[in-house]
């Protein structure tokens, strides 16, 4: 079992057999007129494509999920991504999905998660073209797994604040995730 818990109560945790994994810190960013998409690590590439992610199967979708995420969760990816308040894109190289996220409303502004990709080059020309989306003066955020410093380096590139973190922490073993290619976590929460 997993959880992501305030840092304050992690001695509670410990206490009740759970062991650090990493921290995840929120990051927040503020939208900008001048939020132009990035135009490298992709677009120059002619076998990348940025897509909606409509226009991918969610076979496709699952699939990618699958290996970044410790379970198949096909009925929530289903609606997480075809949600008509989600924005949501993928990048597609020789006719594979190698990265995908989504943009979606919340109390305040805006999240973006997941975010995964299979290099930073992907995950920031992603990440920039969700940004593009948020109005000016709006705050949008990223909830980062620290351990991915390229993560870390794409949310300070783009001037995020952290503003809140937690610790992710397992009551066994550890999972073995990729955490190189997850840059946003698809949610602290739901409801």
């Amino acid at each position: 079992m997993g959880l992501d818990g305030v840092v304050e109560q992690q001695g509670n945790y410990v206490k009740s057999g759970f062991t650090l994994a990493h921290r995840n810190i929120r990051y927040e960013g503020i939208g900008s007129a001048e939020n132009e998409s990035f135009q490298g690590g992709g677009a120059e590439d002619s076998s990348v494509s940025l897509v909606d992610l409509d226009s991918v199967p969610i076979e496709k979708i699952i699939e990618y999920d699958r290996g970044v995420f410790l379970e198949q969760r096909s009925a929530f990816i289903d609606c997480w991504v075809r949600s008509d308040t989600h924005r949501t894109l993928g990048i597609i190289r020789n006719q594979t999905l190698v990265g995908y996220g989504v943009l979606r409303p919340c109390q305040q502004g805006y999240k973006i998660g997941p975010l995964f990709a299979d290099s930073p080059q992907l995950a920031e020309y992603l990440f920039t073209a969700l940004r593009a989306q948020v109005e000016p003066n709006r705050p949008f955020y990223l909830d980062v797994p620290s351990t991915n410093a390229a993560a870390v380096t794409l949310a300070e590139k783009y001037q995020m604040n952290s503003v809140f973190e937690t610790a992710r922490m397992y009551n066994r073993n550890q999972p073995d995730l990729p955490i190189d290619r997850i840059f946003g976590i698809t949610t602290f929460e739901l409801g």
